[in-house]
């Protein structure tokens, strides 16, 4: 039977000696995503440059019974793109490009390592838009944001990644490459087996092409910051916004969410007296009616109480500046070793949930620091729970588990999903009950062996 070494000296001959690294600080690197509950120890991390070399690599995989585990941008907060029992970590990154643009049906073909700002900025010297964005833009790979059907800040008009892909190539477990939909708008031809891939964390195959469909551009974003004084008003600002523009994005974060953001960087508080929660408003400002229709939104919900004080974007570095505030919230948490629950539940019932989880984490642990922000225009809620200084990691993680397990029956009693948008992983795979059926779930494990029948694919993410 071959030994490690061997394995890596053939995986080398597949991959290219320059493509493959085994050393200890590579490892740590590729090895591990943004969780830090797990200690990454793969075999190797390996830098594919082609399809045909991701389909070589496959089948020797699924022949000599080696894990592959994905790698992207390692972005992720579920732990999907851990690497700590032996695999192979298959890094896109050098599968970067942009193929080809199609001008006429407004389609960019991309290799799953290309960042996502690079797509968005690709889009912008065509003139046109890819609206799918988040905090984590600037590092985050096509590949992981289709693995994860990633959301971010404009799904309230924009939708998710799901919506914006019109084709797919994807190695399956079994070395096959299917070339799916092909980029046509209308097919009426039986399953959609693209959308069994997104969303799928790399436990059927690998994404080794997409097609992403782009949008117009946006005429003249705008965003608006409000000061709330509680959750409830939060709703009542969005339904105050949404009676008079079309938003864009509609945002929330806590006033400890802001401590964190402000002590991290240089930027300012952004009103004179603090309050429980922030309202991001986004819209596009297309004529003055709109603005106008913005502005009454504004001073109605001033007037009546509802929001505190405010302040409107004048220009688009007030715009960036505004937004710095929402989306540096990630970074300035990382280094308190947040455990995040990343939740959704409708729209009307974030209020009552919100108050019921923390309600039910202060109860059983009053020395938690609660830290709130999310897209509450879709409905999705991050909950994240820092720890405390003097806790050790193991006992930390093993507490907030035990309270996550109360938090996840609140999303069951709720009708909401355990993870909104950063995937299932390592993290919730145990919480995938409190969302998915058990009959769900076991057509799920039937999908995983038809694609991935030697179950190399990312073993133990999503699926037990």
């Amino acid at each position: 039977m071959a030994n490690s070494i061997d394995h890596i000296a053939s995986i080398a001959e597949i991959v290219g000696a320059d493509n493959l690294v085994s050393d200890d600080e590579a490892k740590q690197v590729y090895g591990l995503d943004w969780t830090r509950f797990y200690s990454p120890a793969p075999l190797c991390v390996v830098f594919p440059k082609s399809i045909e070399v991701v389909q070589a690599l496959v089948l020797f995989a699924s022949k000599n019974a080696l894990s592959l585990v994905p790698s992207g941008g390692r972005t992720g907060l579920s732990g999907g793109a851990v690497a700590c029992n032996g695999e192979v970590v298959v890094s896109f990154e050098k599968m970067n490009q942009v193929l080809e643009f199609d001008p006429i049906d407004q389609v960019v073909t991309v290799q799953p390592g290309l960042v996502t700002e690079a797509l968005q900025q690709f889009a912008e010297d065509q003139g046109l838009f890819y609206p799918v964005d988040f905090a984590s833009a600037g590092s985050s790979q096509i590949g992981g944001n289709l693995a994860t059907n990633a959301g971010g800040i404009k799904v309230l008009k924009y939708g998710l990644t799901r919506d914006w892909v019109v084709g797919l190539k994807v190695v399956t477990g079994a070395g096959e490459l299917l070339d799916l939909n092909r980029s046509l708008i209308k097919n009426a031809t039986g399953y959609d087996l693209r959308h069994l891939f997104v969303g799928s964390e790399g436990t059927l195959g690998f994404i080794v092409e997409a097609s992403m469909k782009l949008a117009q551009k946006p005429n003249n974003l705008t965003v608006a910051l409000l000061a709330v004084p509680d959750m409830a008003n939060i709703i009542s600002v969005m339904t105050q916004f949404r009676e008079h523009v079309e938003l864009t994005a509609f945002e929330f974060f806590s006033d400890k969410a802001l401590e964190h953001v402000l002590a991290h960087s240089e930027l300012s508080r952004p009103f004179a007296d603090p309050s429980a929660f922030y309202a991001l408003i986004e819209f596009d400002q297309r004529n003055a009616a709109v603005m106008d229709a913005a502005l009454a939104a504004f001073e109605s919900c001033v007037e009546s109480g509802i929001a505190v004080d405010g302040v409107i974007s004048q220009s688009e570095q007030q715009r960036k500046d505004i937004w710095r505030y929402r989306e540096g919230i990630s970074e300035a948490i990382t280094p308190h070793t947040p455990y995040k629950n990343d939740v959704s539940v409708r729209v009307s019932k974030v209020p009552a949930f919100l108050k019921a989880v923390d309600a039910t984490v202060t109860s059983a642990y009053p020395e938690f620091e609660i830290v709130w922000f999310g897209h509450i225009g879709d409905g999705n809620l991050h909950l994240n729970i820092l720890k405390p200084t003097d806790w050790p990691l193991d006992r930390f993680k093993r507490e907030c588990e035990a309270v996550s397990e109360q938090v996840m029956k609140l999303v069951q009693k709720f009708a909401g999903s355990v993870s909104a948008e950063h995937g299932v992983g390592l993290l919730k795979r145990d919480q995938l009950k409190y969302s998915r059926s058990a009959e769900e779930i076991e057509i799920m494990k039937a999908m995983k062996r038809v694609f991935d029948p030697a179950g190399i694919m990312n073993p133990g993410k999503l699926l037990v």
